[in-house]
């Protein structure tokens, strides 16, 4: 069985990080955020992954952002910014995106997001939304958000 966990900040994560560069799509590499935080089995790594085997499939960054930079939620509080997420080829569209998307969820906090391209169906069916604000597209960002469904329910209803 395969499950979400918390990679560790070591030299055989960034071994694995890199057959993800291979595949392109450099904006989405976090091989430099690893190369900047090793730490031998750093166990508060923001990176997250997916083994199917002893090969890692998929893998997101997922980052507590403090309430005082909060520009994309009505209520001023904390929230969670997940970046990077991608599966490597051969894996996808079988639900591994999905499981990383539902654990970032399960911490109960509203997600930001910045969408690759071609990408807003999945994002979609996730039930992430553009950002209302004018301020993230002044800033040249199309960032996409989604709110726990209590707080969205509560903001359906104020609309």
């Amino acid at each position: 069985m395969v499950k979400v966990e918390r990679l560790l900040i070591n030299y055989k994560t960034l071994e694995e990080f890199k057959k993800f560069r291979e595949y392109g799509i450099q904006e989405l590499s976090m091989l430099e955020d690893l190369e900047s935080n090793m730490i031998e089995n750093d166990s508060n790594s923001p990176f997250y992954g997916i083994y199917y085997g002893h090969r890692l499939i998929a893998r997101m960054s997922l980052y507590k952002v403090d309430r005082k930079y909060n520009q994309y939620f009505e209520e001023d509080r904390e929230y969670l910014e997940l970046w990077k997420l991608e599966v490597l080829p051969g894996y996808q569209r079988k639900g591994y995106g999905t499981m990383l998307v539902e654990f970032a969820k399960s911490f109960g906090l509203p997600i930001r997001t910045s969408p690759r391209v071609k990408s807003s169906d999945f994002w979609g069916k996730m039930g992430f939304k553009p950002v209302k604000y004018d301020l993230a597209r002044d800033k040249g960002e199309n960032p996409l958000i989604w709110l726990p469904e209590s707080e969205d329910n509560q903001n359906s209803e104020s609309a």
